[in-house]
């Protein structure tokens, strides 16, 4: 599963987990690293949250606990119940959400207020052009006013349409998972060759994504380990970044590194390192390879 290597081995000091609370959202956006959908399965249990959570503690390191999705507010008891428990354990609590939730602000302050009362630490709202209709800047608008009137810090993530963008302008779109398939040929593209670095930065990991099937993910369609099979604690303690098969070339000179030394045939052209990253991905799964590590399906739209 590793790879030698003759960079200077680190280890990873993990300081946040996001925790995928489902796949399932109630939009089909575009630009979706994870292809989510309203009919996506893969949604977390209270008890699979609480085993997460014991684990985390474990490692000492952890402070921060987010909870995303797919769209987590879809399950707002478990994910209230998670919260709690996060705090409980004596993790600072986070929530991505597209708020599909803020018909109106005093719909929006109902929402939110247990969260309040529950000390959440941070709601990042996400309104971009990918969401299929014109009320989701409304409700944002709604979600942040209220957030801001009882009191919990909101941050808004915009992602801009690729529509007419320059040359090596992509915005602030990644071209992994449903937006590799659907948006990169928008915009124009980068020699295979040029794309030498990847939007992670590894070695230096802080953060884990877990999803209901147990993957810890370095990235979206990339595992690290399985808590199922394997205590966070040893996963994070037992891998080094250099050594692992996908996580070290893409440190030493991103997909076209990961191409040369996984000889993987690729594209002369693609719209960003992602979007090289995510076709290498594809076709070692198509040829049966790293099937352990290429997960979930659900990343790669199956």
């Amino acid at each position: 599963m590793e790879m030698s290597s003759s960079m200077t081995d680190s280890k990873i000091v993990l300081s946040s987990v996001h925790i995928l609370l489902t796949y399932k959202c109630d939009s089909e956006c575009d630009h979706c690293f994870v292809w989510s959908s309203p009919h996506a399965p893969g949604t977390m249990s209270i008890h699979q949250i609480t085993e997460i959570l014991k684990q985390a503690t474990d490692l000492k390191s952890v402070n921060s606990v987010y909870f995303e999705g797919g769209e987590p507010f879809l399950f707002y008891p478990i994910m209230l119940k998670g919260i709690e428990l996060a705090k409980q354990s004596g993790f600072d609590a986070g929530i991505v959400s597209n708020a599909y939730w803020a018909e109106d602000e005093d719909d929006a302050r109902l929402w939110l207020k247990p969260l309040a009362n529950l000390g959440v630490a941070d709601l990042s709202l996400s309104a971009d052009d990918y969401h299929g209709e014109d009320e989701s800047d409304r409700r944002v608008a709604n979600a942040t006013r209220a957030a801001e009137l009882l009191g919990i810090d909101v941050g808004v993530l915009r992602v801009k349409s690729v529509d007419g963008c320059a040359a090596n302008d992509a915005g602030d779109v990644f071209f992994r998972g449903r937006a590799a398939v659907k948006l990169a040929e928008k915009v124009p593209f980068r020699g295979s060759s040029t794309l030498t670095s990847c939007p992670e930065e590894p070695p230096d990991i802080e953060r884990v994504h877990i999803d209901a099937y147990g993957n810890v993910l370095f990235c979206q369609g990339i595992s690290i380990g399985n808590i199922n099979n394997r205590p966070l604690k040893a996963i994070i303690e037992q891998l080094t970044p250099e050594r692992h098969e996908f996580i070290g070339p893409l440190a030493r000179g991103g997909p076209a590194a990961l191409a040369e030394e996984l000889s993987i045939r690729v594209e002369e052209h693609y719209a960003d390192a992602c979007h090289m990253c995510y076709d290498i991905r594809c076709k070692l799964r198509a040829e049966g390879r790293f099937i352990e590590a290429l997960q979930p399906d659900q990343s790669y739209g199956d």
